[in-house]
């Protein structure tokens, strides 16, 4: 009999894994529906919706292993990343989506929740106001006019399965919609700087690598809080709290 192992699991939402099988369990029914209809135009491989019964979404298995995790080391050749980057120029090119995702907020929702979330993390003691002060004037460069693109809105290394230097899916589109295709690009390789060069030779087009680093500060500002809260440790080594001092 296979065991029920957690995934994932916060108080939004958690994701089990039974043999072969991912059930997703949100009470939120518009983004099970979102996720649903994004992996079903998304143009690279994604996992086979298997059935929905609210609030459960089971999804097969993925072959293949992921990249790492943030936080933990990195494995695969520098093709792999390359191959990674190729699946993520596919999907920014593909026809956009018919709504906004995770990564196409809009530049004044931005910067309103930006300073909310910088004026919290320093009153409520949690980061120095140098740190947060450095990494806010980073961030700035991200917020700026963007052409939309079909995004994942969640593209952590953890979320994209190869088999070689093959992509063989991309798991977790709760978040896609159209959005700003940098922020994809910067989520891809939030902590692993290391390996940015082969993403990019992947992706095919010339990139500016200043909005990317905006968007690693922007993004690891606005999650600190979160996952404080949610149980997670952001100041585990090589995760968001590194990340912010890397800019520093």
């Amino acid at each position: 009999m296979d065991e029920v192992k957690v995934v994932a699991a916060h108080s939004e939402r958690a994701t089990l894994r039974v043999g072969d099988v991912f059930l997703k369990v949100d009470p939120d029914q518009a983004r099970i529906d979102a996720e649903v209809e994004a992996m079903s135009l998304a143009p690279v491989p994604t996992p086979k919706v298997l059935w929905r019964k609210p609030p459960v979404l089971a999804i097969a298995a993925l072959p293949g292993t992921t990249l790492g995790r943030l936080g933990g080391p990195s494995t695969g050749a520098s093709a792999a990343w390359a191959a990674a980057g190729a699946a993520i120029r596919k999907l920014h090119d593909a026809p956009l989506p018919p709504r906004p995702g995770r990564a196409g907020r809009t530049i004044d929702a931005l910067a309103a929740e930006l300073d909310e979330e910088c004026e919290l993390l320093v009153t409520n003691g949690l980061l120095p106001a140098d740190l947060v002060t450095r990494n806010r004037q980073v961030a700035e460069a991200a917020l700026r006019p963007w052409t939309p693109a079909f995004t994942h809105g969640d593209l952590q290394i953890a979320h994209v399965f190869l088999d070689g230097n093959e992509v063989t899916g991309i798991i977790d589109w709760s978040e896609a919609g159209q959005g700003d295709a940098l922020y994809d690009l910067a989520t891809f390789t939030l902590g692993h700087e290391e390996h940015l060069d082969d993403v990019l030779a992947g992706y095919g087009t010339d990139i500016n690598l200043e909005v990317i680093h905006a968007w690693w500060s922007l993004r690891s500002l606005l999650a600190v809080r979160w996952l404080i809260e949610h149980g997670f440790d952001p100041f585990a080594p090589g995760c968001e709290v590194d990340v912010l001092r890397s800019r520093v």
